[in-house]
């Protein structure tokens, strides 16, 4: 029988322990006072939780919001983090990845992001044929939420 509980107990003991912590002021954790450490708390236990309950729909929100805290936390702290709008597909990429290897499901997205982030982050000059990239980005930066009511409106409509 699986504990319906686990993982609020696991979100529990992670927030727990880093206030403790916290409060302690242990010097080799003052890194680790920042909100993406709540992130990276919130992604461990999702994934701990899958694990644990073999119940694997959570790996890949898991996953993602680790992954989310782990870069948020390398921008703040660390010079030689990338900084770049391609560490999100990367990011979404490993978490497709991970979801695959227990449920054969996202393999293919999974790839494509890799590969996707992989040539935006690893190419400094871009050829002037892939030019039109940045204006398909800028154009989706601006007009995102427009997909937000159009998949609102199908939902309402879809029976």
């Amino acid at each position: 029988m699986k504990n319906k509980n686990a993982l609020t107990a696991y979100v529990l003991i992670g927030i727990g322990l880093y206030f403790l912590l916290r409060q302690l002021k242990l010097p080799i954790f003052t890194d680790f006072y920042s909100w993406p450490t709540i992130l990276i708390i919130i992604g461990l236990a999702l994934l701990i939780y899958s694990f644990q309950t073999k119940d694997y729909n959570s790996l890949f929100s898991g996953t993602l919001v680790f992954g989310l805290g782990i870069h948020f936390h390398g921008i703040r702290h660390y010079s030689f983090w990338i900084d770049h709008w391609a560490m999100y597909p990367l990011i979404v990429g490993i978490a497709f990845l991970v979801r695959y290897v227990k449920t054969k499901q996202g393999l293919l997205p999974g790839l494509i992001l890799l590969l996707i982030s992989c040539i935006f982050i690893f190419s400094i000059n871009i050829p002037s044929w892939f030019n039109w990239i940045h204006d398909v980005v800028n154009f989706i930066d601006v007009y995102w939420p427009i997909v937000l009511v159009i998949i609102g409106i199908y939902l309402l409509k879809k029976k």
